[in-house]
């Protein structure tokens, strides 16, 4: 349990949420949408690290979402804010303590695939960390689960052919592919990213993975989802800029919504 978690849970009245959801760049707007919803900035929960990052709101929004109960956070927290990578792990606990069961975490990303293009969405299968670093890297606490653990399956497949599914029934194309992480902010040099191809890497971004990393010790399901919003560097005739990952998100963001919701109608 964590501070963060006693002091929502006060709150909640018995309504707990059962799936979490990590909302990533460009997608604020789907919280906007959350039924009976209570709302809780990260700056008013006990030990909640700081959202720092551009179009990050910074809270945690709990309520009823296409008749299911979740726990959003709109904004998350990245390495390249400057925190403790322990501190990354306060979030998915919080989420677990308050009673989620499943995780569905989103991203902005650069793709590596010509055939991923900028717009396009992509249900990730696996992922490598490139970030250096991990948010379990602490001194041990039996009650946040087992210090060594499998990852095969971090991304649970059934919860991917959900995904699958909603997306068919709706129109919408969707990729599965290898999410890599880095630490950032930079965006990655050409020869990092035709590195990263080698190692089978389909899109790159600067988040999720230590999230995916704390849910499978918790025992979480997870479905991640990366909105591709550039084509990485080398790959373009332009390099990657900040505010074309901010317009393609703000264009290809309905789609995701519109994933998300047909989602959660399938699982709940």
């Amino acid at each position: 349990m964590t501070a963060a978690a006693d002091h929502v849970l006060v709150q909640l009245q018995g309504k707990q949420p059962r799936t979490g959801l990590i909302l990533g760049s460009g997608l604020n707007d789907l919280a906007d949408g959350i039924e009976d919803s209570l709302v809780f900035d990260y700056a008013d929960l006990p030990g909640f690290p700081a959202a720092t990052a551009p179009s990050h709101r910074g809270r945690l929004v709990l309520g009823e979402l296409e008749g299911r109960a979740i726990a959003c956070m709109q904004g998350r927290i990245h390495l390249y804010e400057g925190v403790d990578p322990a501190a990354l792990a306060i979030p998915i606990r919080t989420l677990k303590a308050l009673g989620c069961e499943q995780l569905i975490v989103t991203n902005a990303a650069g793709s590596l695939d010509p055939a991923k293009r900028p717009g396009s969405i992509m249900a990730i299968t696996d992922h490598i960390n490139l970030m250096g670093a991990n948010p379990l890297a602490a001194p041990p606490d039996d009650n946040d689960g087992p210090r060594f653990f499998p990852m095969n399956e971090a991304y649970t497949p059934d919860l991917r052919a959900h995904a699958h599914a909603a997306a068919a029934a709706i129109g919408i194309t969707l990729h599965d592919g290898v999410y890599l992480a880095v630490t950032g902010p930079n965006f990655e040099t050409p020869a990092e990213i035709r590195a990263f191809a080698t190692l089978g890497a389909d899109a790159v971004g600067m988040s999720t993975v230590p999230e995916v990393i704390v849910a499978a010790q918790a025992g979480m399901k997870v479905l991640g989802l990366s909105m591709v919003t550039n084509m990485a560097a080398g790959l373009a005739d332009d390099a990657p800029t900040a505010e074309e990952v901010r317009e393609t998100a703000a264009t290809a963001g309905g789609d995701v919504e519109r994933l998300l919701r047909a989602v959660l109608l399938r699982i709940g």
